[in-house]
């Protein structure tokens, strides 16, 4: 038996003697699909919101999480340990809908995200602006930046639609931004 002085307890209490903060954490565990859902879906969705900065997305990722997550999860699993599979499931789905969208994988998930995601304020100027500025472009230089980021389709396949090779649908989508971010300085003075 070892014994503690009284300052040895009052040190281990306050979790001075490891130099790490001690928390609580419950391992219990859900008591059915729809707990499990209730207590992960905010934070999922804040998270996925985060990521992709719309509301569509953020939802259809947020349901493919859960539905990813549905079979192989087991419900009797801690709380923890479903939320750290949650996590690593919500970087898998992210994973796989940077690479389909935008032809770039981007897997890691910061600790420091909000539980609820940001109002979306929008007064329609910078759609306006956008929109100006896609109708001063020309022809294929509008098309490629209307099939990539309004469309969301990928560089091949926008390269498919408009005809071209996808490294000539490279130089055109960069020339065009760059174009339109000369239109987009021109109008903003």
């Amino acid at each position: 038996m070892v014994r503690r002085t009284g300052s040895d307890r009052s040190r281990a209490d306050e979790g001075v003697s490891s130099g790490r903060e001690l928390r609580l954490v419950s391992g219990d565990g859900y008591s059915g699909w729809e707990a499990l859902y209730r207590d992960n879906v905010t934070w999922v969705y804040a998270l996925m919101f985060g990521k992709v900065g719309n509301r569509p997305d953020a939802e259809d990722l947020t349901a493919e999480v859960f539905t990813v997550a549905l079979k192989p999860l087991r419900i009797s699993a801690s709380v923890p340990e479903v939320r750290a599979y949650l996590r690593a499931t919500a970087r898998t789905v992210l994973a796989g809908y940077w690479r389909t969208r935008m032809g770039r994988e981007i897997t890691t998930i910061d600790d420091d995200f909000a539980d609820d995601p940001p109002d979306e304020v929008s007064d329609g100027r910078a759609e306006l602006r956008a929109r100006a500025v896609l109708e001063q472009l020309s022809g294929n230089y509008r098309r490629i930046l209307e099939l990539r980021f309004l469309q969301g389709l990928s560089v091949k396949d926008s390269a498919q639609d408009l005809g071209v090779s996808v490294a000539n649908a490279k130089v055109l989508q960069h020339r065009a931004l760059q174009m339109a971010a000369r239109l987009n300085e021109g109008g903003a003075r």
